[in-house]
């Protein structure tokens, strides 16, 4: 192409050549945004336009530090080059350790040599758009050449169809880094062919989306004045590229088929639109709006939006349009944010919303085309169910690109280019029982979840009420919190009415309290084995406990024991000697003894029955919960000191442990295609349930033999619910305090029952101990 237009989404134009370079104050150089660093961590300096700038570059380097810095600030140091132009200066946060004025030639010199002599800085990002550097296109290149640490570039824009000129700046800035991002497989595509840039020097990481709690529609609607309103709504620094009129137009049609229509416009005037034009785009998009009599259906917020409040703003939206008349911007925020939010998208044909974009998510309609817009919103406006449908899609295709998955990939990126494997330290999330609290009623914990919203019409279940008494019990043991007490008394109760008069126990109860068919058409006997554990469990914190919960666990576990002799079920009786164990310390049972003796005796046997050459295990197939088996017999060999306990525990947990680590980390067996003897382990389906209770098994074995890769494999198998997995994505969400049900092929289970979230908390609770 001869003549290329850049197109900017920043402020990012400067041509004030008496700036100078300047450093902050004094205190940057040393405060993190969190905390200040060890000196011995690598630190990544990112060279990037920064808040308070309004600028969606410095929001999107500033959502990014922020995550980076919750995830691995025990691997790495974050700090900040921010960028300045036109005069401008800001009263930047403690991360900010140098100023960058981008218009001025020398000072790119000035700040590679203060880089290059900083012995902590081990990468330099910058985050590139090339307005940002039209002024100083050569200074750039030549700063880059000037840094001697490695250096990665985000191309927030990629161009097609360069000319001769501009095709040439790019690959000099491409041979000038050790890495290359871009956020989209089209802008990659585009280097290749285009640019010659080389397939291995191109990482592509998405734009990062934000977790959210998902409140209720109607809720928010009604706390900003919309309630009975259908909302349309787009948001961002207003400028003629946004092509706001398009959605205007389209309004009288769809208005009058849908008059509850209102359409929110979000965000004030870019602030170089300001400087050059004022307010004349805004005002004529308000001019039109009167025209075409559409007052009572378009809502201007002029301000720059916090974060909190545009996140609730997206969640009340109907439908999200964005309308860009520009063919060549590469990444829109604004839309992925939208889509993370659970928003249906109509979108112009960007190459981001090409990629994003399909039936199942939105629509795209042609560049300035009013009445295609106006009846895609028809078509969805009038269709609740497609839209519903539609929207929790939008957050499936959405979800691996959280900002903590982009901060696991930009983590992954900066050891390998420093040449770390295997050494990245994910930091702990707090214990956050927020989303276990929304699960559970007055009756006890619901089964499922849609998304993160408990689904009621899925009942209760004694598996869940009894993991879940075992979370609260360790949960209080910790914290001391009595607040725990209401919650045991809870889960305790239900088990108490899933017990028929003879002892055993019931595991599936409806809405209405009523036990299933399901309890006649499924074994039980793991369901009475795990309330066994959780009753017994109950009673190592015995003297934490009011005396009416004791005399009520002790009455449902004595009737109980009285057909526990019959079962015979693998993990039943494992579960069934864990939860003795307890109650036998505590009450010195002679009846609770010999039946720890008779389960571990018939582990035994199965155990010498199955096992074999490269086979030592109690079944021909290893399937779910397989842990408990050694673990079991661990606390048979506890109480009895019998040596074949402990041994065959042992040999049987080393077997287990060969087969779900490996040089990835942790995979438990697939919950899709059980590992039978003599075939190899099926892939996909893995469970937090089993890596859960693979981290107790190995608290366990190493509180008793104290070997310290019992610790670092059960540091391992935490880490799989911070990222280190397969698909290298969140298991456990920080922003609910759910747990994803499942790592499946391409993605995550995004909902978040109550075993999941459950089995979490127990993994969480017992890392607890070993976290310094």
């Amino acid at each position: 192409m001869k003549n290329i237009t850049l197109t900017n989404t920043c402020d990012c134009g400067a041509n004030n050549s008496k700036e100078l370079f300047g450093l902050a104050n004094d205190e940057r150089e040393s405060i993190n945004s969190i905390k200040e660093s060890p000196v011995d961590l690598a630190e990544v300096l990112f060279i990037s336009s920064y808040p308070p700038r309004e600028c969606g570059i410095a929001t999107y380097s500033q959502d990014l530090i922020k995550v980076l810095n919750l995830k691995f600030s025990n691997s790495f140091s974050f700090k900040v080059c921010a960028m300045e132009s036109n005069g401008n200066t800001y009263p930047y946060p403690d991360e900010v350790k140098f100023v960058l004025k981008t218009s001025v030639a020398a000072a790119y010199k000035q700040l590679a040599l203060k880089i290059n002599k900083e012995k902590n800085i081990k990468i330099v990002l910058v985050q590139h758009e090339f307005g940002f550097f039209h002024v100083q296109e050569q200074a750039f290149v030549e700063f880059l050449n000037l840094l001697a640490k490695p250096v990665i570039i985000v191309f927030h824009t990629v161009l097609p169809n360069p000319n001769e000129k501009f095709k040439l700046n790019v690959q000099q800035i491409a041979e000038a880094c050790e890495s290359i991002i871009v956020m989209t497989n089209t802008s990659a595509e585009i280097l290749m062919r285009d640019y010659d840039v080389p397939q291995q020097k191109i990482n592509m990481i998405a734009h990062g989306t934000h977790l959210v709690p998902r409140l209720s529609k109607p809720t928010l609607k009604l706390k900003y004045k919309l309630k009975g309103r259908k909302v349309l709504t787009t948001f961002g620094l207003l400028s003629s590229g946004k092509s706001i009129e398009t959605t205007i137009e389209a309004l009288p049609a769809i208005v009058k088929k849908c008059p509850e229509a209102l359409f929110l416009v979000i965000g004030k005037t870019h602030p170089e639109v300001v400087k050059t034009d004022g307010e004349a785009y805004r005002e004529m998009l308000e001019q039109r709006v009167a025209q075409l009599e559409m007052r009572d259906h378009v809502r201007f917020i002029n301000k720059y939006v916090d974060l909190p409040e545009l996140l609730e703003y997206l969640q009340l939206t109907d439908i999200y349009l964005f309308t860009t008349n520009d063919p060549n911007q590469a990444v829109s925020g604004t839309f992925v944010y939208a889509m993370s939010c659970g928003c249906p998208i109509i979108s112009t044909p960007i190459p981001h919303a090409k990629e994003l974009i399909t039936k199942d998510t939105g629509f795209i309609f042609d560049f300035r085309n009013s009445e295609q817009l106006a009846a895609a919103v028809l078509q969805l406006l009038n269709n609740d169910t497609l839209r519903r449908n539609i929207g929790i899609n939008t957050l499936q295709k959405i979800a691996s690109t959280a900002w903590e998955n982009s901060a696991i990939s930009h983590a992954k990126l900066f050891s390998k280019i420093l040449g770390i494997k295997n050494t990245l330290r994910y930091n702990l999330p707090a214990i956050n029982l927020n989303h276990l609290k929304d699960m559970t009623t007055v009756t006890g914990i619901i089964q499922f979840s849609v998304i993160n919203r408990p689904d009621i019409r899925s009942g209760y279940t004694l598996d869940d009420n009894a993991r879940a008494l075992v979370a609260t019990c360790m949960n209080f043991a910790l914290s001391g919190d009595k607040k725990n007490i209401t919650s045991i008394k809870k889960y305790l109760g239900f088990i108490k009415y899933c017990q028929e008069s003879e002892g055993d126990l019931l595991n599936y109860v409806d809405k209405g309290l009523n036990f299933t068919v399901q309890n006649e058409e499924v074994n039980l006997d793991d369901s009475n084995g795990r309330a066994i554990w959780a009753l017994g469990y109950l009673f190592s914190i015995k003297k934490l406990l009011p005396e009416k919960i004791i005399v009520d666990a002790t009455a449902i576990i004595e009737k109980s024991l009285r057909h526990m002799e019959t079962i015979h079920s693998t993990r039943a009786m494992a579960f069934a000697i864990k939860g003795l164990y307890h109650y036998h310390l505590s009450s010195e049972s002679a009846e609770s003894l010999l039946l720890i003796k008779t389960f571990a005796d018939r582990l035994v046997g199965m155990y010498e029955h199955e096992s074999a050459k490269n086979w030592e295990w109690y079944e021909s197939y290893l399937t779910y919960a397989n842990s408990i088996l050694p673990e079991a017999l661990l606390y048979a060999w506890l109480l009895t000191g019998e040596t074949i306990y402990k041994d065959i525990a042992l040999r049987s947990f080393s077997f287990l442990l060969s087969h779900i680590y490996n040089e990835n980390g942790i995979e438990v067996i697939s919950n899709k295609h059980w590992l039978q003897k003599g075939e190899k382990a099926g892939k996909f389906g893995e469970q937090p349930i089993d890596v859960a209770y693979t981290i107790m098994t190995l608290s366990q074995f190493y509180d008793v033999f104290h070997d310290e890769d019992y610790r670092l494999k059960m540091e391992t198998a935490f880490n799989w619910f911070l990222g280190e997995n397969r698909l290298h994505q969140i298991i456990y969400n920080p922003c609910t305090g759910g747990c994803y049900d499942g790592l499946e092929e391409f993605n995550i289970n995004l909902n978040q029952g109550a075993e999941s979230t459950v089995s979490y908390l127990l993994a969480r609770l017992t890392i607890e101990k070993y976290k310094h």
